[in-house]
C-alpha cells in the first residue's frame, strides 16, 4: 500500500471577505491593462463592488463560529464586526478618491489596486489566530500603504512621507517578527490559544516570553501610533494624499486594534492584571501628548494626526478596562472613529487654494459664509471628535470611560475626561475660524461629485445615527467580543 499525503482542509468560508477583496484587487490589475487607460474611474466602481460583496458576505456570515487552516484563522463575530469597520473605511476612501484624484490629475489604476490589497491585509489581521498570520496580514497591509503614501510621485512631501513610513515601519516589523520568534521559543507555538495555555501553565515568568511580549507591543504600538511609537504619524498624515491619510487613520487602526485585542484576550488574559497597568500608562501618555501637541498645530492634517494619537489613548482605556464592556467599547469606538475621521478628511480634501490643497486652519476662515454645507459637515465631525452630544463621539467616550469606572480605573477615566476638555480647544478653534473670522485670501470649496457627496452623507449619517441610537450597534460589539472571553 502506497503512502498517502494528507492535505490540510481549506475552508473558504473562513476567509470569504478577505478572498473577495483580494480577487477584486486581481481583477483591477487585469482591467488596468486594458484600453482606454483614461477611464480609471471605472476601476473605482469595480473596487466598490468588491467591497460591497465583502460587506454582504460579512453580514450573511454573522453568527458563524469556525476556524480554518489548522486553527490559524478564525471566523467569529469579532472578526466579522471588525471586517465591517474595515469595509466601511475602504468604501468611504474609494468614494472620496474618485474626483480627488481626477482633480489633481493623479488618477491611476495602481491606487485602487493598492487600496484593495491593503484592505485584504487588514481583514486577514482581524481574523488571525496565529502570530504568523498576523504578521502576514500586517505586511500585506503595510506594503500597500507605504506605496499609497508616496503615490503622488511629483510631490516631495509625499515621497518624504512614504520613506519615513517605510523605514520606521520596517523597524517596527523587525521588532514584531523577533518578538514572535522569542514567544515561539518560550511556548513552542505561535497559535494564540496554545500560547494562552502555556501562559496559564506558568510560562508567563519566562524571560523570553516577557521580552517577546514587549517586542510585539512595539510592533502594535507603531501601527496604532501610540506614544512613544508615534513619531511617524504627523509627517505621514501631512505628506500623504488626503484620502490615503483617511485610510491610514481608520482602516489600519481598526486592523491593528483587532489583532492586539485578540492577542491579549486569547494569549495573555491569564496575566491581565500585569499588563493592564502597562496599557494604563500608554493610554495616559497617548491621550495627553496627542492633545497637548495638537494645540500648537496650524495644519489641519497634522492637527488630526495628533488628535488620532489622543483617540488611540481613549481606545486603550477600553483595553485596560477589559471585559465585554471595555473591549466592546473599543470595537464601537473604532466604528465611530471611522465615520468621523473619514468624514473630516473628506471635507478637508475639498478645500483648495490656487490649485493646491488648503489644509491650514487659516484657510477655513469665513468658510460658513461661502460654503455653509461644507462648514456644517466639518463642524459635526469635529464636535463628534470632541465628544459633544448627540454625536457618536460622545457615546463612544461614554462607553469607554464608563467601562473604566466599572472596572475600578476611576483615575484613568478622570484623565480621559480632562483630556477631552483639552481637545475641545483645538477642535472648536477650527469651528470658530469657520463661523466667526473673516476670510483670508480666496480659498474655495470644490463641489464634490456624486461619489464624494455620497461618502460625506454616509459619514454624517453614521455620526448622527450612532449618537442618537447607539444601543443596537453597541450590543453587537459586546456580543462580538464574547467568543474571546470564554
Amino acid at each position: 500500500m502506497s503512502d498517502s499525503i494528507l492535505l490540510p482542509v481549506v475552508s473558504l468560508r473562513v476567509i470569504a471577505p478577505a478572498a473577495m477583496l483580494a480577487v477584486t484587487g486581481f481583477v483591477l490589475m487585469l482591467l488596468d491593462l486594458l484600453p482606454p487607460r483614461q477611464r480609471r474611474e471605472h476601476m473605482a466602481f469595480v473596487g466598490l463592488a468588491g467591497v460591497a460583496a465583502a460587506l454582504v458576505a460579512t453580514v450573511l456570515l454573522w453568527g458563524s463560529e469556525e476556524s480554518g487552516f489548522q486553527g490559524m484563522v478564525v471566523l467569529d463575530n469579532f472578526t466579522l464586526f471588525v471586517t465591517l469597520v474595515i469595509g466601511y473605511a475602504t468604501g468611504l476612501v474609494l468614494l472620496l478618491s474618485i474626483d480627488y484624484l481626477q482633480r489633481l490629475e493623479m488618477e491611476s489604476g495602481e491606487f485602487y489596486i493598492l487600496v484593495l490589497f491593503a484592505a485584504t491585509g487588514m481583514v486577514v489581521m482581524a481574523g488571525a489566530n496565529d502570530l504568523i498570520v498576523v504578521f502576514l496580514g500586517l505586511e500585506t497591509m503595510s506594503l500597500a500603504l507605504y506605496v499609497l503614501a508616496g503615490i503622488f510621485r511629483t510631490r516631495i512631501e509625499a515621497g518624504e512621507a512614504s520613506m519615513k513610513y517605510f523605514l520606521l515601519g520596517a523597524f517596527a516589523s523587525g521588532f514584531f517578527l523577533y518578538g514572535i520568534a522569542l514567544i515561539y521559543g518560550a511556548t513552542g507555538s505561535t497559535n494564540l490559544n496554545k500560547i494562552g495555555a502555556a501562559v496559564a501553565a506558568g510560562a508567563a515568568r519566562d524571560p523570553l516570553l516577557l521580552i517577546g511580549f514587549g517586542l510585539l507591543l512595539v510592533g502594535f504600538g507603531f501601527k496604532i501610533s501610540a506614544v512613544p511609537f508615534h513619531m511617524w504619524t504627523a509627517d505621514v498624515y501631512e505628506g500623504a494624499p488626503t484620502s490615503v491619510t483617511a485610510f491610514i487613520a481608520t482602516g489600519s487602526k481598526a486592523a491593528a486594534f483587532a489583532a492586539l485585542v485578540r492577542m491579549l484576550l486569547a494569549a495573555f488574559r491569564p496575566v491581565q492584571g500585569e499588563w493592564a497597568w502597562l496599557f494604563w500608562g500608554l493610554a495616559v501618555l497617548s491621550m495627553t501628548l496627542g492633545n497637548v501637541v495638537a494645540i500648537a498645530q496650524q495644519n489641519l492634517k497634522r492637527m488630526l494626526a495628533y488628535s488620532s494619537i489622543a483617540h488611540v489613548g481613549y481606545m486603550l482605556v477600553g483595553i485596560v478596562a477589559g471585559g465585554s464592556l471595555g473591549n466592546g467599547g473599543v470595537l464601537f469606538y473604532l466604528l465611530v472613529y471611522t465615520f468621523t475621521t473619514a468624514g473630516a478628511f473628506g471635507v478637508i480634501l475639498l478645500l483648495e487654494r490656487g490649485g493646491e490643497e488648503a489644509v491650514r486652519i487659516g484657510d477655513t476662515a469665513g468658510l460658513a459664509a461661502r460654503h455653509p454645507l461644507a462648514a456644517l459637515a466639518l463642524s459635526v465631525f469635529l464636535l463628534s471628535l470632541v465628544g459633544i452630544p448627540p454625536t457618536a463621539g460622545f457615546v463612544g467616550k461614554f462607553y469607554l470611560f464608563g467601562a473604566a469606572v466599572r472596572s475600578g480605573y476611576i483615575w484613568l477615566a478622570v484623565i480621559g475626561v480632562l483630556n477631552s476638555a483639552v481637545a475641545a480647544y483645538y477642535y472648536l478653534r477650527v469651528i470658530v475660524s469657520m463661523y466667526m473670522r473673516e476670510p483670508e485670501g480666496t480659498p474655495t470649496v470644490l463641489a464634490p461629485s456624486f461619489a464624494g457627496a455620497l461618502a460625506l452623507v454616509v459619514a454624517l449619517w453614521g455620526v448622527i445615527q450612532l449618537g442618537i441610537m447607539p444601543a443596537p450597534i453597541f450590543d453587537l460589539a459586546q456580543s462580538a467580543v464574547l467568543p474571546l472571553l470564554r
